[in-house]
């Protein structure tokens, strides 16, 4: 009977807790808490981690005012039908456009890396199609681009997680 008297007292007892609560044991497990957030924050690839990165100019926004003139030039070319105004203004806003997604990317802060994986294909495409011709099937212009593609893209999506880890991490 003593035994049962003894399980009785601890169930009367209920949730109330034996020992006095742990402070040490509190901030263990904020940390670790904080380190399961990091980790699975710097495994994530989609959205932004901390401030955008400075450009290199400093505080002058020079691609986005290549992007702005790029854009005039390329509609100028469009209202003129073509010519050098055109051409002028996508190149400029190639620039400005690549300047920017690749500070972005390389510094871990957004991926861009369909974007960046495009623009040395577009270039192989391009030169592939005055070199050799615009072959009479026009699928076969796909044939040197989509190795190059394939590449850039897992080599940059390898480099981004690189970066995003760095950034999670040194934001602690």
């Amino acid at each position: 009977m003593a035994q049962g008297s003894k399980r009785r007292a601890r169930k009367a007892r209920g949730g109330t807790p034996r020992a006095v609560p742990s402070t040490r044991r509190d901030e263990r497990v904020a940390r670790e808490h904080h380190a399961r957030r990091a980790g699975v924050q710097a495994d994530r690839t989609l959205g932004t981690v901390g401030e955008r990165p400075s450009g290199i100019f400093g505080g002058v926004p020079v691609s986005e005012f290549a992007i702005f003139a790029g854009l005039v030039a390329l509609v100028i070319g469009m209202l003129n039908h073509g010519g050098a105004a055109l051409e002028v203004g996508i190149i400029v806003m190639a620039l400005g456009v690549t300047e920017v997604t690749a500070r972005e990317h390389f510094s871990g802060f957004r991926s861009h890396a369909t974007l960046l994986a495009l623009m040395p294909a577009v270039v192989v495409e391009a030169i592939y199609a005055l070199v050799i011709g615009v072959p009479n099937q026009r699928i076969l212009l796909l044939v040197p681009v989509i190795p190059i593609f394939a590449l850039c893209y897992t080599l940059l999506r390898r480099h981004f997680r690189v970066a995003r880890h760095a950034r999670v991490v040194g934001h602690r």
